[in-house]
């Protein structure tokens, strides 16, 4: 006997699809009210999503860490160092270099877009990724000699090159490379008057604009700052220096952290 046949479908890329244009009119709407609205995972305007972070996941890089903010997850592998293939030409000052890619699965298919750009490098993340680390690596202890850093994220959640520049700076700790203090990294988006941190990726999606910092709190440094869409001058002070107690917070969170991993290892 034969299973009978059924004529109905579903479509989950159409329902997310539907859900995605509801919240859009939503945000619309609030805007257009200019009125505090709630965010869809019930945090204020300024609170920043719950995160997970630890210290050792793979156990075959000199240093790895993994962090889990929200939906976004990233690992991060550390190797070195070890000696540069360009051996021959001698330097003062190592060398470092930055990988970012994403898993096929990390976000939801979208149609051509999403093959060219799940499951391979990112070359601007890890473009961004190299300038905001090599300010804050000791190169000189390691001369003639690499330092690799490897940052795969698993699901792409939303505000991913930040938590990929917490995570590295975590990462590397680990591996005990040198460093004149950790980087942390926060970014906020703009929505007409509001400003939103920690977004996810439904957020970012429809923001009008977004600002990224990574700092170190001890020096008080910005190592990388990233801007887009239309700011006006004291919106943007506003946002900087939200962003940097942010930073400054979530410091303190991987100093103690590694404080706990060095207690464990002795």
């Amino acid at each position: 006997m034969s299973a009978a046949a059924t004529t109905g479908t579903y479509s989950p890329a159409a329902a997310a699809g539907e859900k995605r244009r509801e919240r859009k009119e939503e945000l619309r709407r609030h805007l257009a009210e200019d009125a505090d609205w709630p965010r869809a995972d019930g945090r204020s305007f300024h609170d920043c999503r719950p995160a997970f972070m630890q210290t050792g996941p793979t156990t075959a890089a000199s240093g790895s860490a993994y962090a889990e903010f929200g939906k976004t997850k990233v690992i991060v592998s550390v190797f070195g160092p070890r000696e540069s293939k360009k051996a021959m030409m001698y330097s003062d000052i190592g060398r470092l270099n930055c990988n970012v890619s994403y898993t096929t699965f990390a976000t939801p298919i979208r149609g051509q877009f999403a093959f060219s750009f799940q499951g391979t490098d990112n070359k601007e993340y890890s473009a961004m990724l190299h300038k905001t680390l090599e300010g804050a690596v000791m190169l000189h202890t390691f001369p003639k000699t690499t330092v690799d850093v490897f940052a795969l994220v698993l699901e792409s959640g939303g505000s991913d090159l930040p938590i990929i520049i917490s995570c590295a700076s975590l990462a590397l700790a680990d591996a005990g490379i040198m460093m004149y203090d950790l980087v942390t990294s926060v970014s906020v988006s703009c929505f007409g008057k509001n400003i939103i941190i920690d977004p996810t990726s439904d957020e970012e999606a429809w923001q009008d604009g977004s600002l990224l910092v990574a700092y170190m709190p001890a020096r008080k440094e910005i190592t990388q700052l990233t801007l887009t869409g239309e700011w006006s001058d004291g919106k943007i002070t506003n946002a900087v220096e939200l962003c940097m107690d942010a930073c400054s917070k979530l410091c303190d969170i991987l100093r103690e952290l590694l404080k706990d991993a060095s207690s464990l290892a002795e």
